[in-house]
């Protein structure tokens, strides 16, 4: 687990390697995935760091990114290719291994996935999605819904945003990941589950 100096370390250069303003995005995620990991019974140390690396690896963009998934070890699909701000999540978890001496799985997890999802995540790895979503600085539509649905139900919460990626990629025109409507199916899956149990 990190501790009180780890987290110094962490902090100092993380603010960095961030622009300003994707530093105080981290920051308000972290905050923010701390109060959800409360109400779920979640490691809210931990999900700090989480909510802190999250993107650790955006300022790998277009070829840089390309280059540095494939270093790496990833195949980038088609879509990933050809829309290279997806993979920064992926380059995020090998980044907060390598350099931040992150060893937890859960938060590696978290840090890779965050930026589509994916179907099946754990309550930890949800949080992260969602918290990445909802940070206070975030404004847009139906913004305050995901906010409430975030404290009652994750896997609501995870349909709402999916919704909302996809009507934001469509509408720009961008191709879709199926990644994000395979965590959007799982999650309304879950939901037509628990209420036929």
């Amino acid at each position: 687990m990190v501790d009180e100096m780890q987290l110094e370390q962490i902090l100092e250069k993380l603010s960095s390697a961030l622009t300003e303003k994707r530093y105080i995005h981290s920051l308000s995620v972290a905050e923010i995935a701390v109060k959800m990991a409360k109400h779920y019974g979640v490691d809210d140390k931990k999900i700090y760091v989480a909510g802190l690396l999250h993107d650790c690896g955006k300022f790998c963009k277009g070829d840089i990114a390309r280059e540095f998934a494939q270093k790496i070890g990833y195949e980038p699909d088609e879509i990933e290719l050809l829309q290279p701000g997806l993979l920064h999540g992926i380059i995020g978890e090998h980044i907060a291994r390598q350099d931040y001496g992150i060893k937890d799985p859960e938060i590696l997890k978290s840090i890779k996935w965050h930026t589509t999802g994916r179907p099946g995540m754990s309550v930890f790895e949800k949080i992260i999605y969602i918290a990445d979503y909802i940070e206070p600085n975030r404004n847009f539509a139906d913004i305050e819904a995901m906010r409430e649905e975030a404290f009652r139900n994750l896997d609501r919460c995870i349909v709402l945003c999916a919704d909302s990626t996809i009507r934001y990629v469509t509408d720009k025109g961008y191709l879709l990941h199926p990644r994000t409507v395979e965590t959007r199916n799982h999650s309304l899956l879950a939901l037509k589950a628990s209420n036929m149990a």
